[in-house]
């Protein structure tokens, strides 16, 4: 079993890498895969011509902003993929499920996609249904890698890898970054205890702060049952004089307090992390309130680089809107695929077991420049080496910092 923390994470921390987590498209759009023989994933593919690779993520419902990135991204690559030749030779066919978020309904996913005849699993998109179908890919002996569930508890199988950061990085990456520049004195904390993703940076955060030039004056909570109300969070935050809030949480909920704290007066600085992406997508959400809003990410959409460049035009073209850094983890997770693949010397007429055994070996052997960060590298215990960026909302668009 893999260690949660590695001696790796200790050293990725202290030069500030951070952690993800992500969404997905309609299956309709994305899937380039119609249905072919179903069988066993421990069984060779059904004619050994193709490499079947699967994803998972919510393309309907609260999260769907996240998985329709996802699975748009990733059919982005894998098309590209096909066009120059495949991998090693053989084309590659592409599937995604929607798991609305849900654990029970990732798992259902996960076995109509190995009845389709899977062999690599690229998902699933949120922490819980990734915990839950890591145990099912574990025992199948699938090589998995997730995109953007950033818990480190999603990693604990050998087989299971992570194209985002972890929670403990984002924490620790965004305390750093708000001490060295000097972003605020007094900070306040509003996070989802019941969720995972958001209580694990928020831990890692506080214990960081204390090493940076700023204080935090609160540390308020919030369940999944009590999200809609904000006022008593937000006015122990402003009584305390915090001049920034930190949101480990995600786009819905921080809508919804970056609207009751205008509704109140206060004017803080709004921070947040990769579940933040997404907020200026939120229906009937008022965008001006995001205004100066930062987070760290390690994909913003208007950098100015060649590779950035092409994939934004692409995405533009086939799906009329802007990719967040969560379609941009799934393009580099799908090059991460390939990558391995060719490292390992796999052929599609192997079993899923087999091939999932050489790619998670050959892991920790490739590099991948992506659009999330060059020289990508992971270690075995399956997290991924490459640094942060941050952005600011500025006249309603996300904007490198």
């Amino acid at each position: 079993m893999k260690k949660a923390v590695s001696m790796f994470l200790a050293a990725a921390l202290a030069v500030g890498t951070f952690a993800g987590c992500g969404s997905s498209a309609d299956t309709g759009s994305t899937g380039s895969a119609a249905s072919t023989e179903s069988g066993s994933t421990d069984s060779a593919a059904a004619d050994g011509s193709v490499f079947k690779i699967g994803g998972i993520g919510p393309t309907t419902g609260a999260a769907a902003i996240y998985g329709s990135a996802v699975m748009n991204a990733a059919q982005i690559a894998v098309d590209e993929i096909n066009e120059a030749g495949g991998i090693n030779g053989y084309q590659v066919e592409f599937k995604a499920e929607d798991d609305q978020s849900d654990a029970e309904k990732s798992v259902n996913a996960y076995n109509s996609l190995k009845d389709w005849g899977m062999q690599v699993l690229m998902g699933t998109v949120t922490t819980t249904p990734c915990i839950a179908v890591a145990d099912k890919t574990a025992e199948d002996g699938m090589f998995e890698i997730t995109p953007s569930a950033s818990s480190t508890d999603v990693i604990e199988n050998d087989n299971v890898f992570q194209a985002c950061f972890t929670d403990p990085n984002q924490g620790t990456a965004s305390a750093q970054y708000i001490g060295e520049n000097n972003l605020a004195t007094k900070v306040a904390v509003i996070y989802d205890s019941s969720d995972v993703y958001s209580s694990g940076i928020e831990a890692t955060f506080v214990k960081e702060a204390a090493n940076q030039g700023f204080e935090v004056v609160a540390e308020e909570a919030f369940t999944a049952d009590s999200k809609t109300d904000f006022s008593t969070q937000l006015q122990k935050a402003q009584s305390e004089g915090a001049d920034l809030v930190f949101l480990p949480i995600y786009y819905t909920e921080a809508s919804i307090i970056l609207n009751q704290a205008n509704g109140m007066g206060y004017e803080p600085t709004f921070f947040g992390c990769d579940g933040m992406d997404g907020i200026l997508d939120v229906k009937n959400f008022d965008t001006s309130l995001a205004e100066g809003l930062m987070l760290l990410t390690p994909f913003v959409a208007d950098a100015d680089d060649e590779k950035t460049q092409a994939f934004v035009s692409k995405y533009k073209e086939l799906y009329g809107d802007t990719p967040n850094q969560f379609g941009a983890d799934a393009y580099d997770a799908i090059y991460a695929i390939k990558a391995a693949i060719e490292e390992a010397g796999v052929t599609p007429d192997m079993s899923a077991s087999d091939i999932g055994s050489a790619l998670t070996e050959a892991m920790t052997k490739i590099s991948v420049d992506g659009l999330t960060g060059d020289g990508m590298t992971w270690e075995a215990t399956g997290e991924v080496s490459k640094a942060p960026k941050a952005m600011v909302i500025k006249d309603g668009a996300y904007t490198a910092m």
